[in-house]
């Protein structure tokens, strides 16, 4: 007679409890978990139980019957009672065999278990039946699945992890088929990733929206921001708002938008259907909800890379400092990278006699047009108060010492002047013996009038 479920398993419960005095619980599996959806008889229950954990996650698992004399004896028992001295455990099974969840019972007394082995798998077979005949195990709740996935949000990686996170669990919460996330860059908006086989109309989408451009993606970023969320009513041959005309283009005929951040930062979460549905004011909130979890946590991950570049960075030139050359130089290759040890000639006379505001400048100059002299995948570094360093790969020592010369014209081109010592690291030589012998080399450049470049020995 149960019309649910989670009632056919409360009658079960109900029903056993006249008959014993045993903790009884019904768990069934929910996603991936074991949830309980009936119990009785005890002070605290395990709400949620992961698929092999306990002897109910045992029993789950292989399918067959759990008879516990002695729970001490049993490593897998999970304590809900300090009384409990016996447990029984039977699967629910479907048509199949294949379980669905557990009967649990929990004594803490002097009990036959044998003549109740019978009695609660017969019980779980009527109960399994039942189940399937009401459609199965309760489907996970939208909230439950919010919660889920907001977990999923919050442990992201990288911004790219976060925003795939976050456009999957919109797409499942909302049971809408596509979800796109646009992020306000610097030069627009940005389209987040998709998934790894996106579908047929996540693919029409991002291809009109790319068509359209950043003018058009910054139109419904801007719209989102200045009215709010907003959503479809599910009305044939009602005409789309102008702005979202790439969308419909698309094939949308369903779609929730809803702000993301901050107006000037933020972004917009689209989430789309091309059948023609009528999402719910709930299903807004919840995507409103899943918006400002991922901002929060979008936002942290931003915070957390700014400290760890302004952590690895001279706060003055930007360059990284000590802290990552000396990870860079651990790692040169003997006779192939070459150390560039950079003074700047008379600087010291510039704070004496301009203050350190103007060393600032020197400074600050000289490292753009330093950075603006190497090539491509050549690092530069800030180590002291006028001193650099710059890592290169070269192929032969001729090679370092022109690129050492391209850094003095630059610098000359500022009105300053700098001395260059050039060391390539000997086989076996730690990095700090060959960033020594570059310094030697540029002592060697100061003693012969500055200005000029000069090769340590190999």
């Amino acid at each position: 007679m149960a019309s649910s479920a989670q009632e056919a398993c409360r009658w079960t419960v109900t029903a056993l409890s006249r008959y014993t005095p045993a903790t009884i619980s019904v768990l069934l599996q929910v996603h991936d978990r074991l949830r309980c959806v009936a119990a009785t008889g005890a002070w605290q229950v395990f709400a949620t139980v992961p698929p092999e954990t306990g002897i109910v996650g045992r029993v789950y698992a292989t399918g067959a019957a759990a008879v516990v004399p002695d729970v001490t004896a049993d490593p897998d028992y999970l304590p809900i009672r300090p009384d409990v001295t016996a447990e029984l455990c039977v699967p629910v099974l479907d048509r199949s065999g294949r379980a669905i969840g557990v009967l649990d019972l929990q004594w803490s007394g002097p009990v036959d278990l044998e003549p109740w082995r019978e009695t609660a798998q017969r019980l779980a077979a009527r109960l399994g039946a039942r189940i399937v005949a009401l459609g199965g195990p309760p489907a996970e709740s939208r909230s439950e699945k919010l919660l889920r996935h907001a977990a999923a949000v919050s442990s992201a990686p990288t911004e790219w992890d976060l925003m795939g996170a976050a456009s999957c669990a919109a797409r499942e919460v909302s049971t809408l088929s596509t979800a796109v996330l646009l992020i306000a860059g610097p030069e627009g908006a940005l389209l987040g990733p998709s998934p790894l086989v996106p579908g047929e109309l996540e693919t029409r989408i991002r291809a009109e929206l790319t068509e359209a451009g950043p003018a058009a993606l910054g139109r419904m970023l801007d719209r989102a921001h200045r009215y709010g969320a907003g959503y479809t009513l599910g009305e044939a041959d009602q005409p789309p708002t102008e702005d979202y005309r790439p969308l419909t283009r698309a094939g949308v005929r369903t779609l929730v938008a809803v702000p993301v951040g901050p107006v000037d930062a933020g972004g917009v979460l689209l989430v789309a259907d091309e059948r023609l549905l009528r999402p719910d004011p709930t299903t807004v909130s919840l995507m409103e909800l899943l918006a400002g979890q991922a901002w929060t946590s979008l936002d942290r991950l931003r915070t957390l890379a700014r400290l760890r570049e302004q952590a690895s960075s001279d706060p003055l030139t930007g360059l990284r400092h000590t802290g990552p050359f000396g990870q860079r130089i651990a790692a040169a290759t003997p006779g192939r990278t070459a150390l560039l040890a950079i003074d700047v000639d008379g600087f010291k006379t510039v704070n004496d006699t301009y203050g350190h505001q103007a060393g600032d400048r020197v400074l600050v100059g000289l490292a753009r047009a330093l950075e603006g002299a190497l090539r491509h995948g050549d690092e530069l570094y800030r180590i002291g108060g006028d001193e650099f360093v710059a890592v290169i790969e070269v192929s032969r020592p001729e090679e370092a010492v022109r690129i050492a010369e391209r850094l003095t014209e630059a610098a000359r081109r500022t009105g300053r002047t700098i001395s260059v010592g050039v060391a390539l690291p000997r086989p076996g030589e730690s990095p700090d013996l060959t960033l020594r012998r570059a310094d030697q080399a540029l002592y060697a450049v100061k003693r012969q009038g500055r200005d000029g470049v000069h090769l340590a020995a190999a």
